[in-house]
């Protein structure tokens, strides 16, 4: 096991700088061949509604914030640590960064060619029509707001136990609903703020991050390094045998980095955003990625019962950080834990209620009208963030709900990845998107490769989180085994229902502007293959070529 994981870490570590090499050439060459980088959504066929006052480092800052390290990769430890124990840190999380650094590379691509904020819904439906489109926001908001309610699900879990001893529901409910609100009120007010806010919480994730290492390093760690590649496990049984076990735990590590698309989602108020939105897309994971490693490494040597961290659920990282460093000195850090925890949530919801945004001006919701709406005095989706706040508390009021939370958030915003990834895919391998299409942050003839193992990938974190044994407690004597995958059912087939009914005859997509050539190229080779080819149409394909 030590030697795979090295193996893993090492692969992951050459992957992560030949992709930020290959991409930074890219941008290099495009600058020289290329008088303005600068980009107007008008270009798609929209007003500028949005300000664009975000710089390069802000737009980072938002996913950054989002994929918080100190929120997921904390929130989750417990979750991580009694499936897969110490090697779920050190093998798990490389892992599992190997392979979303290549969904951030795809995506990023996407992103330098298409800044919008509809981002992934627009991609899809340039790539493969409205259907694509519409089924692609929908599962995109499904994520976003589902990752809003685990963050400040996860921050108001952890407020309350500091705040109060033994808190109860409705204490708990309480502590969820003004930790959204604050983020709802911040977000109503303005992107200036929340931007500002955005560059403060990835400084002060950094600074946290290096805070609790240094502790922890001068406290002295109770393993070698070696102990992260134990195979430790309190969930094992003649069922779930230890790698069952281990892939399930790997959610810790999914969850956490999820929600980079925030910079493709804020580019239409980014400067030059075919160049700093990518960028944002795919620093955020590497570094969070690194931070990460660093973070849950020394936490997890520092463990002296590795049994009552198992034992202690949502609270596992607080038992660990308070064996390592006793009650007080613990207390302090879980605080420093929990700020980060709010700076995450303020930056889901600003991502979240922009996709809401994109996706309502174009009908694609019910009560679009009511949705798409932009306050005249603060320029922000107001309508869109409320919302989203009101749908992430309902979401949080039941028990047990906290893991269906997080692998619900992964399938959503992860399916909706997998679309304009894949669409992308199959357009580059028809030859129809070209290098004229690119733009600046490209990855080149590596595009190819790297998207379709992005796509492998995908699916299988989707049907491994479909098939997670997650359980919510709907009432005192009813509980939902394997909820996630019921639920996911459930939604799936509410989707189509509601396409076939209202969606398939009055939904006609976004606006196209300058890619509508593009989407129509794109449509008529799709038909042609569909078509079957008689001798005289196979003997002119050849002939075209």
């Amino acid at each position: 096991m030590m030697l795979f994981g090295f193996a893993i870490i090492f692969i992951t570590v050459i992957m992560m700088l030949a992709i930020l090499v290959k991409a930074t050439d890219s941008v290099r060459k495009w600058k020289l061949r290329s008088g303005s980088l600068l980009q107007n959504s008008k270009s798609f066929g929209y007003k500028q509604e949005l300000v664009r006052d975000m710089g390069g480092f802000s737009n980072f800052a938002v996913s950054f914030s989002i994929i918080s390290i100190l929120t997921g990769a904390v929130s989750y430890y417990g979750y991580g640590f009694s499936n897969g124990g110490p090697a779920m840190m050190g093998i798990g999380w490389p892992l599992v960064t190997f392979f979303v650094l290549l969904v951030a590379a795809a995506m990023a691509e996407l992103t330098s060619a298409i800044p919008t904020s509809g981002a992934i819904y627009h991609w899809a439906a340039i790539l493969g029509g409205p259907t694509w489109g519409w089924f692609t926001g929908w599962l995109n908001v499904i994520g976003q707001v589902t990752i809003v309610a685990g963050i400040d699900y996860g921050c108001a879990t952890f407020a309350a136990s500091l705040l109060f001893t033994n808190p109860s529901k409705p204490v708990f409910l309480l502590t969820y609903a003004v930790i959204l609100g604050s983020h709802a009120i911040l977000n109503h007010v303005g992107i200036n703020i929340v931007s500002k806010l955005n560059s403060i919480s990835a400084i002060y994730h950094v600074i946290g991050v290096f805070l609790i290492i240094g502790v922890l390093a001068v406290l002295g760690p109770q393993h070698s390094g070696t102990y992260l590649f134990h195979t430790f496990s309190t969930t094992t049984s003649q069922s779930l045998p230890y790698w069952g076990a281990f892939m399930i735990g790997l959610l810790q590590a999914q969850w956490t980095l999820t929600g980079y698309d925030a910079s493709a989602h804020t580019s239409e108020e980014t400067l030059n955003p075919k160049i700093q939105a990518p960028w944002g897309v795919y620093l955020s994971v590497a570094i969070s990625g690194i931070f990460g490693f660093l973070l849950l490494s020394l936490v997890t040597v520092s463990i002296k019962d590795p049994t009552a961290v198992a034992n202690a659920g949502n609270n596992a990282f607080i038992v660990a950080i308070e064996q390592a460093a006793g009650s007080r000195l613990g207390s302090a850090m879980v605080w420093l834990v929990t700020i980060a925890m709010w700076f995450c949530g303020c930056s889901s919801l600003t991502s979240s209620s922009r996709m809401v945004y994109a996706f309502s001006r174009d009908g694609g919701l019910p009560f679009s009208k009511t949705w798409k709406k932009v306050s005249h005095h603060f320029h922000t989706p107001a309508t869109a963030i409320w919302l989203i706040a009101v749908l992430a508390f309902l979401f949080g009021t039941s028990d047990g709900v906290y893991a269906a939370i997080g692998t619900m958030s992964v399938i959503g915003l992860y399916g909706s990845y997998l679309i304009p990834i894949a669409l992308k895919l199959r357009a580059r391998i028809l030859h129809v998107w070209t290098k004229k299409e690119d733009g600046p942050w490209s990855l080149g003839n590596w595009s190819i490769a790297v998207s379709a193992v992005a796509c492998g990938w995908i699916v299988f974190l989707i049907l491994l989180m479909i098939f997670s044994p997650t359980d919510v407690q709907l009432t005192s004597n009813l509980v939902l085994h394997y909820a996630t995958g019921k639920i996911f059912v459930v939604v799936l087939i509410a989707l189509v229902i509601d396409f076939m009914v209202y969606a398939k005859r009055r939904f006609k997509g976004p606006k196209l502007g300058s890619y509508a050539a593009l989407n129509k190229q794109l449509t008529a080779k799709r038909d042609t293959l569909r078509t079957p080819l008689r001798p005289s149409a196979d003997a002119e394909g050849r002939k075209d070529k």
